[in-house]
């Protein structure tokens, strides 16, 4: 698993949480969606189909799992 700077996380995580209708219960979806937005410079449409970097996604994934079991 490749291993991202943790300022690129934390700045994703971020973006998440700004995001319009963010909630805690699609969180995969909003992940997605930052790190697609990262990769592509865009938000996805709604049949977007381009790849996102996984890695990426699942560390930030984790990140908002992490971050939620510490409240």
């Amino acid at each position: 698993m490749a291993d991202f700077p943790a300022s690129l996380i934390k700045d994703l995580f971020m973006r998440v949480k700004e995001y319009p209708r963010f909630s805690n219960e699609e969180i995969e979806k909003f992940c997605w969606m930052a790190v697609h937005e990262h990769k592509h410079g865009v938000l996805p449409s709604e049949y977007d189909i381009r790849e996102i970097d996984e890695e990426l996604y699942l560390q930030l994934l984790q990140e908002f799992k992490s971050q939620n079991q510490l409240q």
